[in-house]
This record gives C-alpha cells, structure tokens and sequence, in this order.
C-alpha cells in the first residue's frame, strides 16, 4: 500500500506549494467529495521513482477557542490516515499563536510528526528556526524552501523512511547543510537507451485485480454484492457509509479475481452505526493497487465534476478501465438518450474504454461487464514483439506521413515495447521532438486500431537518434600532444 502524507499548518505557511511541488501538478486530482472540506486535496505524489499519497489538509485558523473543533472538522481524518505528517510553520513570520495551537492539538495524536520550517531561503536559518523547539516536536526543524525545491528531497526521505525501504538505506547518508540548498530535479522524462520501470507487470497466476470506485452512493457495494452472488459488502442507502477497502477473491469463468471495494464490511446489527465519511485516501489505493478498475457513475445524477476528478486520477495511474452507468433501469427513453448523449459530449476522450449501462439492484447488464473487464486486462498486459510494432509504424507513415521541418521530413525509424500495465510504445527517429500533438494522437489511434487494444490507455516515448561521435572518448594529453607535433609538423612541411 502507498504511504500516506499529511500536510498540516496554518493558512499561507506553504502547504499548497509543498503539494504542487511533491504531485507535480497545479491542482489536486481529487476533490470536493460529500462530507469531506472542500479545500482539502489529495494527489499522487512521486519522489525520486517512490510513490506516495499526499494530502493539504487546507488552512486551520489555530485560535484556542476554536482549535479542537477545526481540526476535528477539517484536518482529523486526514490525520488519523497519514503514516506521517509535516506540521508547517513560516520561518519568516516566526512562531505565532496559532502554531502553538496547532502543535497542542498535534502532541496528543499518535503520528509521527515532522516540523518544517519552509521559506528558509534568503534569511539566517539559524536565528529564524531557534523559536520553533519551543514546539517541543522533537530535535529537528526540517528546513525547506517549496517555492524553490530546495530541500524537499531531503525532506520526504527522513519523512517516509520508516514506509520506504530505499530511502531508509540512503536517509543517513544525506548530509543536511550540503543539501539544503541543492535544487531537486524535477525533469521525469527517461535518458536516452534507459529502459521504462516493469513493476506493474503482472503476476504469472494472471489474478485481475479489479477496483471498484465510485462516488458515494452511487451503487459501489450493490455491484460488488451482485458480482460475488452474496451480500459480502454492506448496502446503505446514504452517502458516506465506507471505512476501508475490502478484498475479495472470486473467480468466474475459469479466471480469478480480486475486488476491491471501497466500502467496509459491517453486519447487519451494526448498518445503523455505519454512517462515517467518505474517504478519498481510500479509493487512490485501490485505483493503485488495481489492474483494472471499474468507475461507476449514477445515470439519475448524470456525469459530475466527482466523476471527472475520479476519471482523471485514473488515467494519471494507467490504469486500464472499465465505464459503468448503474441505476439505468426505470428511466424514460428521452432521460437515456439525453444521458448518452452527456456522455459523448464530456467523455469522448475515453473512447478506448468500454461503456455499459446496468442495474446493479436488478442485475440487468452486469454480466457483461466481465467480458470488457478480460479484454482491458489483456490489452494491458499482452506482449508485443519489436517487429510487429515497428511493421505497424511503418504503416502508420505509409498511410500518412509526418510534417516536414525546416524542409526536411520527420523520420520515424523503429519501434519497440518499453512497458506494460499500461502499454509504452518507444519510437525512434529524427526530429521527433518536433511532432505536433495531433501527429501523435494519430499515431496512438493507428496503434489501438491495428493492435486491437481496448480498454486501456497507451503511452508513446518518443526518442531522438543519438550524435555517433556525442560518446566519443577524448583525448588524452598524450594524444593531445602527439596531435599537436604532427599538426605543426604538418604546418612546417606546407611552408617550405
């Protein structure tokens, strides 16, 4: 499971700039959930190729009147979830009120907290730190700059080294002032000949894990219970009635399974006391856990910003997936068509994913589902020979060529896999960094086409042909030398 970090502090100390920074995006990917503040967001964060959860848990006021209650309402869950949390202060404002609130409130929680100090740079930090230990969270002010990436390597290391085996190998070899000021790299894209990460291959047993998401109450559970055949899973008809994700192996036609279901497993003398919020952290595990995951909307609510925020996250994560429209039975022909037509509209994008329409309660359509659940699951994981890609490729630019550059035609040598789960195709050539986007999407689509792949997207790398003569040994100052005699040698013979 992906550790799980929590960013606490009060308002403008930072927080959103750290998230930015760790998720590498401008917004959060998931949002505005029922029960849940909405200035709090939650990403996927990445550093140095280790992957976890992060979560701004938004601006808490800190006054001592209303500390419990804010955080309880605002900050608690998030708290309560993270394997650690970073309680932020602004070393250029110095210790106030509301930070001592805060760490108050943060002593008596059983995480592990880390303090940080951020907007360090330009000032003594030494002199801007030293009232911070008043804190009394521990030996440590980690400093930091977000709004640079100065020091937040560092920071995440010590912060997830008990979660990360990795770091935890390299945490005591970071050495703090040579480090602090060192710009983190932030550059994603692979090296030239280095090869893409295999992790999410799949198991030979060929277990699907299959996820389960949706926003509340749109029929999660009810799904689950009329796939297993058994009411495993608690229905309750109200929004907010999840705890934890729940795996559950099956098998059907010769094949197994694992659900992942975001809503915990209660007995029935216990569904009146099952009413809790509706937990994000959960449902980005399971989406990263998954080889397939099925997003199940409401027909009667339409297509909502929920949705939308859930579908992105799946396409961040590579998922292969599987669209589900559930409460379809009972509607009136012209709701149906306007729905479909809604979903034209606002998820064309996705084409390459499989759409059914059921009735979870009833049973209608859930059958089929499993047939685009194999055909995603296959599509992801099936392997592709250099030959067959690269005949594609060339039929791809036989059909349409690439633009010209500068009076030159952009060549498109060879292709090979570099990955799965989901499918990476590497594709070799000159100028490829001058392929405009709807090239690429071409490219992409003849892909799919040829290579009948459905139900997963795909990642194309584009690589430069490398200069023969870049790697090329220097000179020794002996060959230096020798070069030198024998050109003014050279030189010598001409004048005479």
């Amino acid at each position: 499971m992906l550790p799980v970090v929590a960013l606490v502090g009060r308002p403008n100390v930072g927080k959103s700039t750290l998230f930015n920074r760790l998720t590498r995006t401008r917004d959060a990917l998931v949002a505005d959930f029922p029960g849940l503040t909405r200035d709090r967001q939650y990403g996927q964060a990445e550093v140095d190729g280790e992957h976890f959860i992060v979560i701004d848990t938004g601006g808490i006021e800190g006054n001592e009147q209303g500390i419990d209650a804010k955080m309880a309402e605002q900050s608690l869950l998030a708290i309560e979830e993270a394997d650690a949390v970073l309680f932020m202060v602004d070393a250029r404002a110095g210790l106030t009120s509301a930070d001592e609130a805060i760490a108050n409130h943060l002593r008596k929680q059983s995480k592990k907290v880390f303090l940080v100090a951020n907007k360090i740079d330009g000032i003594d930090a030494d002199s801007a730190i030293a009232e911070f230990y008043s804190l009394g969270l521990g030996e440590t002010v980690h400093q930091i700059a977000a709004a640079h990436n100065r020091g937040v390597t560092q920071l995440m290391y010590v912060a997830l080294a008990p979660h990360v085996e990795a770091f935890a190998r390299s945490v005591n070899e970071i050495d703090e002032d040579d480090s602090l000021y060192e710009g983190d790299d932030d550059v994603v894209e692979l090296a030239e000949g280095e090869e893409f990460d295999d992790s999410d291959e799949i198991a030979a047993d060929d277990n699907i894990k299959l996820a389960i998401i949706g926003k509340p109450n749109v029929g999660k559970s009810t799904l689950t219970n009329r796939i297993l055949g058994e009411e495993r899973v608690v229905v309750y008809d109200m929004p907010g009635t999840t705890r934890d994700s729940v795996y559950i192996p099956m098998e059907r036609n010769e094949r197994e399974y694992t659900l992942i279901d975001t809503a915990g497993i209660r007995r029935r003398k216990n569904m009146h006391e099952a009413v809790e919020k509706f937990s994000v952290i959960k449902t980005l595990k399971a989406i990263e856990d998954a080889n397939v995951v099925l997003l199940v909307m409401d027909a009667r609510e339409g297509i909502t910003d929920q949705d939308l925020s859930l579908l992105g996250f799946v396409l961040n994560s590579g998922r292969s997936l599987v669209l589900v429209v559930n409460k379809w039975d009972g509607l009136d022909n012209d709701v149906k068509d306007r729905i479909k037509s809604e979903i034209d509209r606002r998820l064309g994008f996705i084409d390459f994913a499989r759409l059914h329409f059921i009735s979870a309660l009833h049973g209608t359509g859930v059958g089929h589902i499993f047939e685009s659940v194999e055909e995603a699951f296959d599509s992801a994981t099936r392997r592709t020979s250099t030959a067959m890609l690269t005949k594609v490729l060339d039929m791809a630019v036989f059909d349409h060529q690439p633009p010209l550059v500068n009076g030159r035609r952009i060549k498109l040598k060879y292709a090979h896999a570099g990955g799965y789960n989901p499918p990476l195709i590497v594709i070799h050539g000159n100028q490829v960094n001058q392929l405009p986007a709807s090239y690429k999407r071409y490219l992409i689509n003849y892909f799919r086409k040829s290579l009948k792949i459905m139900g997963t997207p795909i990642k194309v790398d584009f690589r430069g042909t490398m200069n023969p003569f870049a790697n090329k040994r220097k000179l020794t100052y002996t060959e230096q030398k020798k070069r030198a005699r024998a050109t003014q040698g050279w030189n010598l013979d001409k004048d005479k």
